[in-house]
């Protein structure tokens, strides 16, 4: 697959794509959203956008326009048809990694994450999840569909098994999807508590992490498909996110803003900022 060299840029993101250490790309589908559907207009909305924000990161110390990091755009994905997006996600994400760059990918509803996870297991047999959510995302199908965002999680652990995925934040779900995590996954709900432990578990393995931004109080971000009242707050996911890009994170996406829930423009420019913090995070 040929990697095209697109100018619609995040802010900073300016790098080609040969001397790029991480490749930035959106996914912009939303056919399997149970309630309110738009985050496929994330990803253009939050490149757009950004150029209302600094390149430098107060939080971090590091600005975005001393790293290389290439803008891909928008993947071309068919409208409709789950199975056929996956795969045009899966086989640009493994192009990247072959490539020895890192994935960074902007859903997007939550089952876009599904792809780039196959080909980073694919590259890293042994790669762990971290994921921060409001919800479980453990059905075995929604509707009588396997690949919906409600099963993406459970279709991530048909391939890795027991004790590989690790989540975050979750407040939402059926009770049979907790009754079922607590043999196959390790959940904290409301929070980060066990974010410590699992991190020395987790150890030396490569990570897949993918951020869900429902993970987040609904004052802060309205702008989701499905919000869900008791969240994180902005600072809390920050520092995080921190602690977990001490390990080995080979991949990462965030997913689910869904800009036109939320008319203010709040939730696109909390995305956006989150989106540069993420970005400097994943350079070592």
């Amino acid at each position: 697959m040929k990697i095209s060299e697109k100018r619609n840029t995040f802010i900073g993101c300016t790098a080609g794509y040969e001397e790029a250490d991480i490749v930035l790309f959106g996914a912009p589908f939303d056919g399997t959203s149970s309630y309110r559907a738009g985050s496929r207009f994330a990803p253009s909305a939050i490149r757009k956008e950004s150029h209302s924000i600094e390149t430098y990161s107060p939080y971090l110390d590091r600005d975005l326009s001393e790293t290389a990091v290439f803008d891909g755009g928008d993947l071309e994905l068919p409208f409709g048809n789950a199975t056929a997006a996956l795969t045009e996600i899966e086989d640009y994400t493994a192009q990247i990694i072959s490539d020895k760059k890192k994935p960074f990918m902007l859903g997007g509803e939550h089952l876009v994450s599904l792809g780039a996870f196959y080909a980073a297991f694919r590259a890293y047999p042994d790669i762990c999840v971290v994921h921060f959510d409001a919800h479980t995302d453990l059905r075995d199908s929604f509707l009588g569909e396997q690949l919906s965002h409600a099963a993406v999680l459970r279709r991530i652990w048909d391939k890795t098994g027991d004790g590989r995925i690790f989540q975050f934040g979750i407040r939402s779900g059926e009770r049979e999807e907790f009754l079922w995590a607590q043999k196959h996954t390790s959940l904290s709900k409301f929070g980060f508590g066990g974010l410590d432990k699992a991190i020395k578990e987790i150890g030396r393995r490569p990570v897949y992490l993918t951020i869900d931004l429902d993970i987040l109080d609904p004052s802060e971000m309205p702008g989701t498909g499905t919000p869900e009242a008791g969240g994180v707050k902005f600072l809390e996911l920050l520092g995080a996110i921190n602690q977990v890009f001490h390990l080995n994170v080979a991949a990462s996406d965030i997913v689910e803003l869904s800009p036109p829930c939320d008319i203010s423009g709040a939730s696109t420019a909390l995305a956006m900022k989150l989106l540069r913090e993420l970005l400097l995070s994943f350079i070592k």
